[in-house]
């Protein structure tokens, strides 16, 4: 078998499902199987899997054994040469899998891969090409205007291009099985975060090369299993505790520095971050990208306009002209790949876009790389009015 695509799941039912069916067009053509693996959820995760995707092999925990411990159990199941770690609030298009395949097998001492990320809005996502974490990195992130300094984040890299690169993000990473257990996997001593620049790392010291691939793109809702609020922040600072610990201990004067560094870090980040929820802009224009055959209530219906089109110059003008403030994209009329390019491509314009994948009821879109996710249940009739 040539791929496992490896999906640790918790609580994010309606993600997992849209993942799945951009994961099984993937697949197409490709030797390959699909392993998700359960944090313990309380949603309908399970079922659902079960229901609507029987030859996904599902591990259901009986607790939250956390992002690490979680994968590791996928990749130990897994009887390919390759294994993706893949979030499941991902959207990959149809033609990811074959090329990442392509590149890897080019290579000749091939650590792990990632590709090009953008959220639900269109923004590139500067995790998906990092440089390793140094203190020195990590001060010119706090206080530089934008985090444009290109000492964390890889900004001299151009977003599109493919280039070798230090620290993938674990959204999406991409290994041969052998080597992800020849260096240990991923560190359980990482609960949540700090874990995929740990990987990185690793295999960066035993003499492997990572891959930034930017001529292919996903998008990475980083909805509800990401949400940056307080939470978040008090994990990844004790991500990077354990990070400089393993990696960056050397003397007492180094270990004091670090442990202030990182306290700072945190105490910058916790003033901008509140636990306040995320309030969602009521849209009263919806481009309804698709030949709908499952209706809505008649009050979202009237909010709704319904069309095709030939080419993008003319959906961009659509949009411009009627003052479009969200588009919904069909799945079952336009590919993964068609929906991704265009989100990238209009995400200069600040609209919010949702999803509606094939056999199911609901749109799924996340406005905010920092926000929750957003999931519009639609009623079954004859279409929309």
């Amino acid at each position: 078998m040539e791929l496992s695509v490896v999906i640790v799941n918790y609580n994010v039912c309606f993600f997992l499902e849209l993942c799945l069916r951009s994961v099984q067009k993937a697949c197409a053509g490709i030797d390959a199987e699909v392993i998700v693996v359960d944090n313990c959820s309380s949603d309908n995760s399970c079922k659902m899997v079960r229901d609507e995707f029987p030859e996904v092999r599902l591990l259901e925990n009986k607790k939250n054994l956390g992002f690490s411990a979680a994968n590791n159990q996928g990749v130990a199941m897994a009887q390919g040469t390759y294994v993706l770690i893949l979030n499941p609030d991902t959207v990959v298009k149809e033609s990811c899998f074959e090329t990442i395949l392509n590149f890897a097998q080019e290579q000749k001492k091939f650590g792990a891969l990632g590709i090009r990320l953008i959220d639900g809005s269109g923004v590139f996502l500067p995790e998906s090409k990092r440089g390793i974490p140094t203190i020195k990195a990590s001060l010119f992130k706090i206080f530089s205007k934008n985090n444009t300094s290109g000492h964390y984040y890889a900004h001299h890299l151009p977003p599109d291009k493919n280039s070798p690169v230090e620290i993938l993000v674990g959204a999406f990473m991409l290994l041969k099985k052998s080597v992800y257990e020849s260096v240990g996997g991923f560190d359980e001593d990482y609960f949540m975060y700090g874990e995929d620049i740990d990987l990185s790392y690793k295999l960066l010291k035993e003499g492997y090369q990572n891959y930034y691939v930017g001529e292919t793109s996903a998008i990475h809702f980083k909805g509800e299993s990401t949400r940056k609020d307080v939470r978040y922040l008090k994990h990844f600072h004790k991500a990077m505790q354990i990070f400089y610990k393993k990696h960056f201990k050397t003397n007492v004067f180094f270990d004091l520095f670090a442990f202030m560094g990182i306290k700072f870090w945190f105490f910058v980040k916790y003033l901008k971050l509140t636990n306040a929820p995320i309030i969602l802009k009521d849209c009263e224009n919806i481009l309804y990208l698709g030949d709908p055959k499952i209706g809505i209530d008649a009050d979202m219906s009237r909010k709704l306009k319904c069309s095709k089109f030939r080419s993008f110059k003319q959906l961009e003008k659509y949009i411009s002209r009627n003052v479009i403030e969200e588009v919904w994209f069909d799945a079952s009329y336009l590919s993964y790949e068609k929906i991704i390019d265009t989100i990238d491509a209009l995400s200069h314009q600040k609209r919010t876009f949702k999803i509606h994948a094939q056999e199911t009821s609901y749109v799924i879109g996340s406005n905010s790389k920092d926000g929750r996710g957003e999931v519009i249940g639609l009623a079954s009739s004859q279409g929309f009015s």
